[in-house]
């Protein structure tokens, strides 16, 4: 075990007392494995990346019943469940059979969700982990976190070329092992061509015909492909809120790829600097993801969306039912301007909070109620529980 990655304490926190089993998703790479294994260590652990494990599973799944029987009172933690998705119903039987305890983990709910939806019923709590979060990191540096990503063996790298021939192997691995291998697509190039894309329209309003015509598709197969990235956790949809009252909104949702690395390498950007139009779509989506973290770490119901005139008045995140109201600017010189959003939401729905996010290190509240927060403040009063 890498001893830098293992160093970064996760915030996730998984509760086996009273549900016997668990879920555990995650992207490819964000230190599931790490965390399980340092955080059980006495667990009988099952890779089934390990092709004589898979290979065993496949022909035998009964096998995990036999090795159950044999000690029913241990945590089995089952890694990359979805390799072997006939496991569920074994895992479901000694969960009604026997004291077992059961972690699964794996980085994709495609092929797990008809088996899944058995299993849960109750039973097995769902947990994510995601890339490193801003509490994790000592020192957090946000130009490497933007470039690099924060992946933790990416994040961690201290050589550039490095960090590129990682981001290289991430997604070609991500193409052969969740692409490939699972047959959810037929043309890979189109699908490689369709990942260049969405990192270009990152955070943009989705037009499923402008995407497919630049990859090559069509518009049907550009909703299923951005299934397939949310499928297997490589980005999220964030629908916009519709509840109009005297503007009227734009009913188009964006999505977000989980990774500011993955994003610069898949646009073919060498490096991104501050002041540029990059760093600001960086610096909102990696607030945007940390607020996500932050919700599922917390166990929390709340859902996000974001609020947009058809005049191009915009606020980028709502939490809940207007619990928090959240701008975020790379600027470090707040302009009156920069608060138009928030101003014009606060005349329709009177959210609980309003706060502008950006590089200004000289924190305030305006007159009109609405914060004005250093990054760093909004991220640290966000982990402490201040904000949400």
């Amino acid at each position: 075990m890498n001893s830098r990655l293992s160093s970064y304490k996760r915030i996730l926190s998984i509760d086996l007392d009273e549900a016997r089993s668990a879920i555990l998703f995650g992207p490819r790479k964000v230190g599931k494995t790490t965390y399980l294994t340092k955080k059980y260590p006495k667990a009988i652990y099952i890779d089934l990346l390990k092709s004589d494990q898979r290979a065993e599973f496949q022909v035998h799944p009964c096998k995990l019943r036999e090795m159950v029987l044999d000690s029913p009172k241990k945590l089995y933690i089952i890694d990359e469940i979805q390799k072997v998705p006939a496991l569920l119903d074994e895992v479901h039987w000694c969960l009604e059979n026997s004291d077992a305890e059961f972690i699964l983990c794996g980085s994709s709910a495609r092929k797990l969700k008809r088996g899944a939806a058995n299993l849960l019923g109750g039973r097995a709590f769902k947990y994510e982990l995601f890339p490193l979060t801003y509490i994790e990191i000592p020192n957090f540096d946000l130009i490497k976190a933007i470039n690099h990503g924060l992946i933790p063996q990416h994040y961690s790298s201290k050589n550039t070329q490095n960090v590129q021939k990682f981001l290289k192997s991430y997604i070609e691995q991500y193409l052969q092992e969740e692409i490939v291998e699972e047959s959810q697509i037929r043309k890979l190039a189109s699908f490689h061509r369709f990942l260049e894309v969405a990192a270009l329209m990152n955070g943009e309003l989705l037009n499923y015909a402008s995407v497919g015509s630049d990859s090559g598709v069509s518009g049907k197969t550009v909703r299923e492909y951005y299934q397939i990235l949310e499928d297997t956790l490589l980005g999220f949809t964030l629908n916009p809120w519709i509840k109009v009252k005297t503007r009227k909104l734009i009913e188009t949702s964006k999505f977000y790829l989980f990774d500011l690395g993955v994003i610069r390498y898949l646009k073919g950007i060498d490096s991104i600097s501050s002041r540029t139009q990059e760093f600001g779509n960086s610096f909102e989506t990696m607030m945007i993801n940390e607020v996500r973290a932050y919700l599922s770490y917390k166990q929390s119901s709340l859902g996000l969306s974001y609020w947009r005139t058809t005049s191009g008045l915009e606020v980028d995140l709502i939490v809940g039912q207007m619990k928090v109201a959240i701008e975020f600017k790379s600027s470090d010189k707040i302009r009156n301007e920069h608060t138009n959003g928030l101003r014009a939401l606060m005349e329709e729905h009177h959210p609980l909070q309003t706060i502008l996010v950006c590089m200004d290190e000289s924190s305030r509240k305006l007159e009109n109620g609405i914060r004005i927060l250093y990054f760093k403040k909004f991220l640290e009063e966000l982990w402490k529980g201040l904000i949400i």
